[in-house]
This record gives structure tokens, sequence and C-alpha cells, in this order.
């Protein structure tokens, strides 16, 4: 009698196991890790993006916002998270395909330790400067900076910046000779440029789609292979004079490597249609002078920034910047 007993309850405990392990992901709340402080453009679209999973998913999504050492340690923390697809990081480009090559030692491995689930948006970088510059066109401004080089500035949001980054290969592509001012953030640096302290900056381009309109900062040039939907004034680098100048960050959903196939695929998919519909376009892509993603799935994403890294790794080594 004993032994029947016994094995009735293993037989219940074994059903319930099975029972818990097929119950459809998500059973709990999920944490979305985002390496940027709150109310700025990442954490404002990753916030936007976990309301509508949670309302397509039926469990909290949550945003945890980890900024510093551009992106390191909200990266290491989702890196070394459980493979459960309950920790997920929402990142903009510059943790996966610039510190690479920025850093001779990363806490994380950015192809080995993630699990790419899909892209989220895409922001083209322009070229503006202060209308006081007088200046309408990347000629005219490579022919100012040329005629005495090193008296102009341009601002960045910090070193080792995309900013930082696309202007110094803008830099080397033009021959030109433009001295660097570092700021912590997009704030500070937009706010001098709106105030003639320095002369030029590469900023993503919604950033500064209100002063733009304004007539109190010109976009001279967008890096992106076509002209943006938000500014289809703006010319791109190649209509401008400087083809090769690629200039375009990502923004896109990860999670540790590891994680089931099935909830990398469920995420994408959802993901997908949040970002493909039009209500999701009007009001947070257009409104903040974002483009949309690359429609596909994990495996494409993934395709994309083996390819990205390609090219973001051959730029960081042609101008030398190194932060450690």
């Amino acid at each position: 009698m004993k032994s029947f007993c016994n094995k009735l309850l293993f037989a219940a405990l074994f059903l319930t196991a099975i029972t818990a392990t097929a119950q459809p992901y998500p059973t709990k709340p999920v944490k979305m890790v985002v390496p940027a402080s709150a109310g700025g453009i990442l954490d404002m679209m990753a916030r936007a993006l976990s309301q509508r999973l949670a309302d397509s998913l039926g469990q909290p999504f949550v945003t945890d916002t980890r900024p510093g050492a551009n992106g390191i340690i909200a990266t290491e923390l989702v890196a070394k998270s459980p493979p459960d697809g309950y920790t997920l990081l929402f990142s903009a480009s510059a943790a996966f395909v610039n510190n690479p090559f920025l850093y001779n030692r990363l806490p994380y491995d950015a192809v080995k330790d993630f699990a790419p689930i899909a892209m989220c948006c895409l922001m083209a970088q322009a070229l503006v400067v202060h209308p006081a510059l007088k200046v309408n066109s990347l000629k005219e401004l490579v022919a100012l900076a040329k005629s005495d080089p090193g008296k102009l500035t341009y601002g960045s949001i910090g070193s080792g910046s995309s900013s930082n980054l696309y202007m110094e290969s803008l830099k080397r592509l033009a021959g030109i000779d433009i001295v660097h001012v570092p700021y912590k953030g997009s704030a500070p640096a937009v706010i001098d440029l709106l105030g003639g302290r320095v002369a030029t900056m590469v900023v993503t381009l919604g950033v500064v789609q209100g002063h733009l309109r304004a007539g109190k900062l010109k976009a001279l040039m967008v890096g992106s292979a076509k002209r943006t939907a938000v500014s289809p004034e703006v010319p791109t680098a190649a209509e401008a004079g400087l083809p090769g100048w690629d200039a375009e960050v990502w923004m896109g959903v990860f999670t540790s490597a590891g994680t089931p196939t099935d909830i990398v695929a469920k995420l994408n998919s959802e993901i997908m249609k949040i970002t493909s519909s039009p209500q999701f376009n009007e009001q947070w892509l257009q409104k903040n002078g974002l483009e949309p993603p690359h429609p596909g799935s994990a495996e494409q994403f993934a395709e994309f920034i083996r390819a990205d890294m390609l090219s973001s790794g051959k730029m960081i080594k042609a101008i030398g910047i190194k932060l450690d």
C-alpha cells in the first residue's frame, strides 16, 4: 500500500512539473534593462515597447535603467542573467558594434553572450550646425574648416560615443580638422550648440527635430542610405558629396545566450507586430524622428549585427580611437 501511495505521489509531482513547464511564456513579470538614464530617447522607447508587450503577452514588462560606462554596466548584467527570457536588454547599437573595438577588455562577449531578438527602430544621424556659421551645405562647411584648421569645434555626447565616432570618421573622409568637445549626454551638448559655443555636431535627428523646424539649427546631411521620412528635405551624405559616410544607429532587444529558441521567436514575433503597426509608427517613431526597423527573424537580426560590427570595426580602426 505504501509503495502504491508513493507511486501516486510521484505521478502527481511529475504531472505538476509537466504542466508547469508547458505553461506559455511569460508566466511572471519580465525585466527590460536599459543602458541609459530615465527620460532619454532610449528609455522612452523601451517603456513604450514594454507597455505594448505587457498588453499583448499578459505579464508586466518592467524597465530597469542602468546608465553608465558606455552601456557596459547594463549589458554585462543581462549577459550574466539566467537564459530564461525574463531579463531582456533594450539597447542602442553601440554596446554591440562599437564597444568591442573601443575596449581591449569587456566583461561580456557581444556575440557569444547574447541572443538577439529583434530590431525596434533606426535613428538617422545628422550633421547639424549653428545658423551663425553661415554655411548651407557640407561643401561650404568643409571649405570653412580648411580655411582655418583647428578653429571650429564640435560637440559630442561623450568620448567613444556614436556622435564622436561619426564626426571623427567625417573629418577623416573630408580631410578637415575640427576640435572635439565632449559632453556628458546629448542635452548639454545640444544646449551649447544652440548657444553657439560649439559650431557643429553629429546627433540623432529626432533629438534636434524641434530645433531644426524652429530654425535654431541647420541640418546639412543625414548618414542614412536614403532621405528620412521625418526630414525629407535633408540630403544624404552621398548626395551632399561624402559617399561612404554611414551614420545610422539602431535600437534592439536582446536576452542572454542559451534562452530557448521558442521564447526568442515569440518575442521577435510580438515586437515585429508592434513596431510595424501604423499606430506605433505614428505615435512613437515619426514623432521622435525615428525610422521603422528592418523587419525579420531573430536570426536575420543577428546576421545584420555581424555585418554592422564588421563595418564599425573598420571605421574605429581607421580613426584610431581606444578608451582603455
